[in-house]
């Protein structure tokens, strides 16, 4: 259906308008990983816009389901003040207190690995697996079968899986470990996470000395790592404004950038499994979503269109041999 080539992108010409339409949302998607390509793939996308000569587009298809705009609780089982592991909970303050100990306790921990270059490098012990999913495409409200297959292929041959310590680490290595993405900003090594940040929680005892910890943060749009509540749990995106200005071709029908994209973040919950005798963090999933939406949009021959699409982003601790292989060519020292 579709293939890279030098400059340009090639398609059936059936998908292409809807593809460039919701190219601008799937750009939003793939700087989760601080895609290098933007530039190259809009140019193909625009170059395929202009191509079109019969104006011939697939009418709307199936009505996507709306979405609440209510915050409202995921997780099976709320918290309920009991003692789990040995350790008493009596509220959900202490539930997060305890996960902000267990955090900054266990990047405190260092391993070694040897690099690609074969060099010893002293990063966290606890490393982790990431994964990038987008789904429920929509354009004007309604889904395309077509673009649904399509787009997220796309955005997965653009996304390269990074390996850092925890969530909301930008870095493996401690001393590159910063809100900032070039290291210059203030450190996450330790948790900024707070009470109030949190909408629901959850703890398990396991039975072998070991508590599951589930939290909720409350939603947040155009959240920006350690700054707010989805923040200070998920590496989230930031400010999207420079990545959307990149499209030089898109403009917008009314308003500014600001007003016409939003990631709203909401839904997501981070399992993070404890040894409560040591306050370690022995294995954690954290998964992040985020609803982008791109309004009044014109792109070309497109004029005041809308597109939305879901990203779901995964963090897995701790990494296995292969990731740490495969990502950034890191084994275990």
């Amino acid at each position: 259906m579709y293939k890279f080539e030098r400059g340009t992108l090639k398609m059936n010409k059936y998908v292409k308008r809807g593809f460039c339409l919701v190219l601008a949302a799937g750009l939003i998607a793939t700087s989760f990983a601080g895609c290098k390509k933007i530039n190259y793939v809009t140019e193909g996308a625009i170059q395929a816009i202009h191509e079109i000569k019969d104006g011939s587009w697939l009418e709307a298809g199936d009505e996507g389901a709306a979405t609440g705009d209510e915050d409202v609780s995921v997780l099976e089982k709320s918290f309920e003040p009991n003692t789990y592991g040995g350790i008493e909970f009596k509220s959900i303050e202490d539930v997060v207190n305890f996960y902000v100990d267990a955090y900054d306790y266990s990047k405190t921990l260092m391993a070694q690995y040897k690099d690609k270059d074969g060099k010893t490098q002293t990063f966290y012990k606890l490393l982790g697996e990431e994964d990038l999913q987008v789904d429920h495409i929509l354009i004007d409200g309604s889904s395309n079968a077509v673009i649904n297959n399509l787009v997220p292929g796309i955005v997965g041959n653009l996304y390269k899986p990074g390996l850092n310590g925890l969530v909301p680490s930008t870095n493996r290595d401690p001393a590159l470990d910063t809100d900032e993405w070039d290291g210059n900003g203030e450190s996450l090594q330790t948790s900024r996470l707070v009470p109030e940040d949190i909408l629901d929680a959850n703890v398990t005892d396991n039975g072998d000395g070991t508590i599951t910890i589930q939290l909720q943060p409350k939603a947040v749009n155009m959240s920006i790592p350690g700054k707010d509540a989805q923040g200070h749990v998920f590496q989230s995106l930031g400010a999207i404004d420079s990545t959307v200005d990149k499209i030089e071709a898109l403009s917008w029908s009314t308003g500014t950038t600001a007003d016409n994209c939003k990631v709203n973040y909401k839904g997501g919950v981070a399992t993070v499994t404890i040894d409560t005798k040591t306050k370690e963090i022995v294995k954690a999933d954290y998964v992040m979503i985020a609803q982008v939406s791109v309004t009044h949009a014109n792109i070309a021959v497109i004029k005041d269109k809308s597109a939305s699409l879901d990203v779901t982003m995964k963090w897995s601790f701790p990494a296995s041999d292969d990731y740490l292989m495969k990502s950034k060519g890191v084994t275990r020292a």
